[in-house]
């Protein structure tokens, strides 16, 4: 009896263990999915980019209309041959007019310009140039300013003495090109402050790490009226890109935290505004943003979804977000490389319209890219009705199918963009940046480096190299009237002073 009771239970013990097998197998392919994430992120290719052979296999039936659409007709006063449209450039590239030119001419002995034979001179019929790059070390230099004094006259009695010339730190030892050197050398080329302490030091200056940090945060306490007025001004128009990256800062009694830097993208205006808090609360947005009205482009961080319930803002998905989802799960689950090159259709619109006016973009979105998004919306349903919930392609297909109103957005309008990305890319030089200088020293610390980043990478966008802004507007600001302050404005200051001889 025990035996047949035993056998009895055999199929119940069976199925439960196949159904612990299946849910084991399906724990580990979902945990093998976030390793190989994780470990493309910290060693892999960060690209993104997938071989044509890739798409085609995975899905040959597209519809193929739009790769046969014509490609836009060049201009009548350009013709070029599809050769040499892909006909690489050979040969070495001439140097740039811009760089200052130092002439060595070489001439042959004053004997040899008479010929020994017939004592003719040789007469000079024209030269031979070579251009080479050549590189003239930076130089340390003291600059002394000696102010003359003059005695005083019979109806003055005071002495006269020529005033101050303008200073960045007021009686402060570094002058204004050491100052632009110090933030373009940490913020734009990410040098740590004690790799710039050891250079100065090879170049004969004693100057410790925690001097030019005071200076830093000097020219931060200079530069902030212009700071404060582009986050006023940011929000002025009616479309902007969001993101944020962690940041570790130091705490002031030990440990550490993992701060935000934030950045606000203007891509129509070409102003940027970094800001910097200590956690990833919507405190930070919405005190930025607290008079914004208008498109909002972000990922779906929950944190602006209470913004959104305001009316103000009209949430615009990101593209790029949405397909890396499903790049990441690809090797996983082959099905989505048919969502990849659904997207990638998308994209195939917005390289075709690169060229167009705003409304013309809008036109031929709606042409174009309405019935690829049907398509998208239907391949979502077909796979959401086999894929797990928990595995890779199911959190990909509930991101698309939870933002598909917002990632559909970008049609209505021709100014937006599909994606996100020009935010993503101003927190490319934080994410550099940090990898040398490892954590912020302090909030405040985070924030003179959001201050800074607004203006460096605001110089980027207005085309300005950034040294020479810095230069110019430490001296600048402290005299510059309040009503004009626009003017020093990276923007303002390519439209205004970049003409102005260094």
């Amino acid at each position: 009896m025990a035996a047949e009771a035993e056998s009895a239970g055999l199929p119940e013990n069976l199925a439960a263990a196949h159904q612990l097998i299946g849910k084991l197998q399906h724990e580990n392919k979902w945990l093998r999915h976030r390793l190989d994430v994780l470990s493309r992120r910290l060693f892999g290719k960060r690209t993104e980019q997938l071989t044509p052979d890739q798409l085609t296999l995975a899905y040959e039936h597209l519809d193929s209309e739009i790769d046969k659409a014509p490609p836009p007709e060049e201009p009548d006063s350009v013709e070029t041959t599809p050769a040499e449209k892909s006909r690489p450039r050979r040969g070495r590239r001439s140097i740039p007019k811009n760089i200052r030119r130092v002439d060595v001419v070489i001439d042959i002995p004053e004997e040899e310009k008479t010929c020994v034979d017939c004592g003719v001179t040789r007469e000079q019929i024209g030269e031979e140039v070579s251009e080479k790059y050549d590189y003239i070390p930076a130089e340390l230099v003291c600059r002394a300013s000696h102010r003359l004094k003059y005695a005083p006259c019979k109806c003055r009695p005071g002495i006269l003495v020529a005033p101050p010339p303008p200073q960045a730190i007021e009686k402060g030892l570094a002058a204004e090109g050491l100052l632009a050197w110090l933030l373009t050398s940490k913020y734009v080329d990410h040098l740590p402050l004690y790799r710039l302490e050891g250079i100065l030091a090879r170049h004969g200056a004693d100057l410790s790490r925690q001097t030019l940090c005071d200076w830093v945060a000097s020219c931060a306490d200079a530069l902030n009226p212009i700071y404060e007025h582009l986050r006023r001004t940011i929000v002025t128009g009616d479309y902007l890109q969001t993101d944020d990256t962690p940041v570790t800062v130091l705490g002031e009694g030990g440990g550490s935290l993992t701060g935000r830097l934030w950045v606000y993208l203007d891509p129509l205006g070409k102003r940027v505004l970094f800001d910097a808090t200590p956690t990833r609360g919507r405190d930070g947005p919405e005190r930025v943003l607290k008079d914004f009205k208008g498109y909002l482009q972000a990922d779906a961080y929950s944190a602006y979804d209470a913004l959104y319930r305001t009316g103000r803002l009209v949430e615009v998905g990101c593209w790029a977000h949405s397909r890396r989802k499903f790049f990441d799960t690809r090797e996983q689950d082959p099905e989505a490389l048919r969502m990849l090159a659904l997207i990638g259709k998308l994209y195939e619109v917005e390289r075709q319209a690169a060229g167009l006016t705003h409304e013309e973009r809008r036109v031929l979105r709606l042409e174009r890219s309405v019935p690829i998004l049907e398509e998208i919306d239907r391949v979502r349903e077909e796979l959401s009705r086999t894929a797990l919930p928990k595995s890779g392609l199911g959190e990909a297909l509930r991101y698309l199918h939870n933002q598909r109103e917002a990632l559909g957005r970008y049609l209505l309008d021709g100014r937006l963009k599909p994606d996100n990305n020009g935010a993503e890319n101003q927190l490319r030089v934080v994410a550099v940046g940090r990898k040398n200088w490892l954590f912020a020293g302090s909030l405040d610390g985070a924030r003179r480096a959001a201050l800074i980043y607004t203006l460096a990478q605001g110089c980027k966008l207005a085309g300005v190299e950034p040294f020479r802004y810095f230069k110019d507007v430490l001296l600048r600001v402290a005299t510059h009237p309040a009503s004009r302050i626009d003017e020093l404005t990276p923007t303002g200051w390519a439209a205004t002073f970049a003409s102005t001889p260094a």
